[in-house]
């Protein structure tokens, strides 16, 4: 098949959910989307029979956004990846088009976040295992958008904000990647390259054209802190953007409940309670308050156990007083079931007991658990 094209070796990971579905030299499918390798042995396998991935057909992204089906997250992750990607390449090489590209971006990332909200937030979750870089800054944009409309800021300075949260770390994407699958040390020259990315990336922004002061400030300022002991300038209080706060909160939680060589991932849980402490001089107290709030004590995407004994994976926070929902997927004996089943955890026997945090994540049809085509 011509939109066929083979996957490059590194594509699949042990562990993590597959971001597309995957098809064979025929286009017949062997994988769905949600599918997650288990072990090296089925890893080296399915590269022995070729595997294939549709090629994505590159479209303006405005063509994308002027689609009228209702946003599904999970079939346009690798859209919005690959439209990351070439928004920062053109950035970085100076093209006439690196604003538009970043303004579409944002808009097609504000438009699925308040279309889908709960399954935006489970994209998050569920791709969290070992993101590379690239998934990395699009949690960051996805999650800046929920931190700042929970906290006030007006839709103008929170797509700015989205578009910053994309555009922050535009200068460690080179090397972010071999930074994460190290367990050495960081050597004086990976520190330095750390210490000014905010600066080389602000640079990038501006020799590209994009010259709006708030999104070049809140990049700038992204690592400073309160206390005054940030960089690249040890701006501190108020001196610091709440959008720059903002930035630095998204960063730090989807660091927590990732897993690298170095550490293993947090359970939620425990990022909640560093959050909460983050209230304490930290940042300005609402900022992490509203990322409470809009993740909820199980925020979607997240594995918990039914007091029947069934394990269920979280697709919709609380409404009022019902809930929060969740589709079960595996019965109290263990066993999967052939489909899903919704529960409301208000019901006493559906209330969440614990959450669930397996070392390989389940394999989950995601368009079938949140019922999105």
């Amino acid at each position: 098949m011509s939109d066929l094209v083979r996957i490059a070796p590194g594509a699949l990971a042990i562990g993590k959910p597959l971001p597309w579905t995957v098809y064979d030299s025929s286009g017949n499918l062997l994988l769905r989307q949600g599918h997650v390798i288990q072990t090296n042995a089925q890893l080296e396998q399915l590269f022995e029979r070729g595997l294939f991935k549709p090629r994505v057909i590159r479209k303006a992204i405005e063509e994308t956004l002027e689609d009228t089906r209702a946003r599904n997250p999970f079939a346009d992750y690798p859209k919005l990846l690959e439209n990351l990607e070439g928004t920062l390449t053109s950035i970085t090489d100076r093209k006439p088009n690196a604003r538009s590209l970043l303004l579409d971006l944002t808009r097609m990332i504000t438009r699925m976040c308040e279309e889908a909200p709960d399954a935006s937030l489970g994209l998050i979750h569920l791709y969290c295992i070992e993101p590379g870089f690239l998934e990395q800054i699009l949690f960051y944009g996805i999650l800046c958008h929920f931190i700042a409309r929970e906290f006030g800021l007006s839709e103008t300075r929170s797509s700015v904000l989205t578009a910053a949260a994309l555009t922050a770390n535009l200068a460690l994407v080179p090397v972010a990647d071999k930074l994460n699958a190290s367990r050495k040390v960081l050597s004086d020259q990976e520190r330095e390259v750390i210490r000014t990315h905010p600066e080389r990336s602000g640079k990038a922004l501006e020799a590209a054209g994009i010259d709006n002061q708030l999104l070049l400030r809140a990049v700038l300022q992204h690592h400073e802190r309160a206390d005054g002991s940030g960089y690249p300038r040890r701006l501190s209080g108020i001196d610091i953007l709440p959008e720059a706060e903002i930035i630095a909160l998204a960063e730090r939680y989807i660091a927590m409940i990732s897993r690298r060589a170095y550490r293993d991932r947090l359970g939620i849980a425990e990022a909640r309670r560093l959050i909460n402490n983050m209230a304490d001089g930290h940042l300005r107290p609402a900022i992490p308050r509203s990322l409470l709030k809009v993740l909820t004590d199980y925020p979607p995407g997240t594995l918990v156990r039914l007091a029947n004994e069934e394990i269920a994976v979280v697709t919709a926070r609380p409404v009022h007083l019902r809930g929060p929902f969740v589709k079960a997927i595996i019965n109290p004996r263990g066993e999967r079931y052939n489909g899903t089943f919704e529960r409301n955890c208000s019901h006493p026997d559906y209330n969440i007991r614990q959450q669930e945090e397996p070392e390989t994540m389940p394999s989950m049809d995601f368009g079938l658990v949140w019922g999105l085509r």
